[in-house]
């Protein structure tokens, strides 16, 4: 299954894991509930799943990886204490707690959460010393004398034996102590995660033409060559930085991250290309509506690897001015409707207080940057001793830039109507303007009547919820 349904499949385990009945006893016992295994290939993100339920069950979160520990560190260390049996003394070994078992209870104490998640990652690769240990682990849940909290559910991840020399198999005694989930990459999963988190365009450009180089891991006689999900996210954020600061992006800083020959040199390639396209192409004035033919012209002979790579260059300028649309509404729609509290100083210092610790939480980085411009907001009317007054001014702001949005949704669709008419690239531009958060939110929240025009079926499906949005949208001026 891909990664999103095995999220899912543990998210649910968990849930039930955690049911309790009348008496406030869990369901399940401890001792039957199976701790989940979830298998795959390394990098397409086993971790990030995991601790990403862990954040919205509201869990604490503990997580290890098995193959940085000794029996000694997983079970505790010996100490000799004197035990009397049958009227006789004797020196016995007893074991302290386990240095996972602990961080255990240190994540109860900082967070106050007693409930959570404990994960232990390659748990297939542990040493010789450690794996009869793991068997009593994963029916009783302790390691030596000492148990996990009732409460914190166990998930492990492995890799299979193909992708990684250290795996031990595990026996039938061990399988049958597990729920095991199976996941496997696929790259329309990842990317609906690569725009919810702004993975560089040009690595979705790239990967949309190219899916096939999405994952790949191949063994030679000399070594591995590999690319994995991992690795384009990380890559991303790299480019994002270099560009920045305005340093090279080149073959030996793509081969960093892309460790397979063939696909980084053809990243290389396709990254010089598509910024060629971005100089050629006056994508500023596709969104003001104001192209010129001879671009119109060049859109229109163009190949169709170059018309993907202008649609991704069109689409990421689109969104980077309607996402901050839709997040200034999103914080208007937070503040107003607490106006009159925020007059209270301690008031307003306690959502100052909250925001600052929810703009550093490890979340998706759209909550991130919602949380801070929440944040900054908040700061601004701290100043201010008319907070409505100010509300109002950003309120009015909005609706401009809301205008300008739609402009430029009608602008695009007008473009892509001139070069290429309505075949492949627009039903391509309408299925990426439904799938990229920002501008399916700002469509259903503000509509745009082309982008209606060329999904009927779309339309269909979506009245109600289109006009459940609308309702919902607040008018901001006549709220203040």
């Amino acid at each position: 299954m891909h990664i999103q349904k095995a999220k899912q499949q543990i998210k649910n385990a968990i849930i039930a894991y955690l049911t309790k009945d009348q008496y406030g006893h869990l369901r399940i016992p401890v001792s039957k509930q199976r701790p989940i295994f979830l298998v795959g290939a390394p990098g397409i993100g086993k971790t990030a799943i995991v601790e990403q339920i862990a954040q919205e069950l509201d869990l604490g979160f503990v997580s290890y990886a098995m193959t940085h520990h000794t029996r000694q560190s997983a079970l505790g260390l010996p100490f000799i204490v004197e035990k009397d049996y049958g009227g006789k003394t004797y020196s016995v070994s007893e074991y302290t707690m386990s240095e996972i078992i602990a961080s255990v209870y240190e994540e109860m104490e900082k967070t106050g959460k007693k409930e959570g998640i404990l994960f232990l990652d390659e748990i297939n690769c542990v040493s010789e010393t450690l794996a009869p240990s793991m068997l009593q682990f994963l029916q009783y849940k302790t390691f030596g004398r000492h148990e996990v909290p009732q409460g914190w559910i166990v998930v492990t991840a492995g890799n299979p034996p193909e992708y990684n020399d250290a795996v031990r198999p595990f026996d039938l005694a061990m399988l049958d102590r597990l729920k095991k989930v199976e996941v496997e990459p696929d790259f329309e999963v990842w990317k609906a995660y690569a725009l919810q988190n702004h993975v560089h365009p040009v690595i979705l450009s790239y990967l949309t033409v190219k899916p096939q180089f999405f994952y790949r891991i191949t063994t030679t006689l000399d070594d591995k060559s590999f690319v994995t999900a991992r690795a384009w996210d990380d890559l991303s954020q790299m480019i994002t930085l270099y560009e920045e600061n305005e340093l090279a992006v080149d073959r030996d800083l793509i081969g960093q991250y892309v460790q397979d020959e063939e696909i980084a040199r053809d990243f290389a390639n396709y990254y010089d290309l598509f910024f060629k396209y971005r100089s050629d192409y006056q994508v500023e004035e596709i969104l003001a509506g104001s192209v010129s033919e001879d671009i119109i012209h060049r859109a229109k002979d163009a190949k169709f690897d170059e018309r993907l790579s202008l649609l991704s260059l069109i689409l990421t300028s689109l969104d980077e001015r309607i996402a901050r649309t839709v997040m200034k509404e999103d914080v208007l729609r937070t503040l107003i409707p607490e106006v009159s509290a925020l007059a209270d100083p301690e008031v307003m210092a306690e959502k100052i207080a909250f925001y600052e610790k929810k703009s550093q939480a490890t979340d998706t980085r759209e909550h991130v940057e919602l949380a801070c411009a929440v944040l900054d907001e908040l700061k601004l009317l701290q100043d201010k001793e008319d907070k409505k007054e100010v509300l109002r001014s950003e309120a009015a702001a909005l609706k401009q830039d809301t205008q300008k949005g739609q402009d430029m949704l009608a602008n695009v669709f007008t473009f892509f109507e001139n070069a290429f008419g309505t075949g492949q690239e627009m039903l391509i531009l309408v299925s990426e303007l439904t799938v990229r958060p920002a501008a399916s939110q700002f469509i259903y929240r503000h509509g745009c009547e082309k982008y209606y025009a060329y999904n009927k079926q779309l339309l269909f499906e979506d009245t109600r919820k289109d006009l459940m949005d609308r309702i919902d949208a607040l008018d901001l001026p006549e709220i203040l």
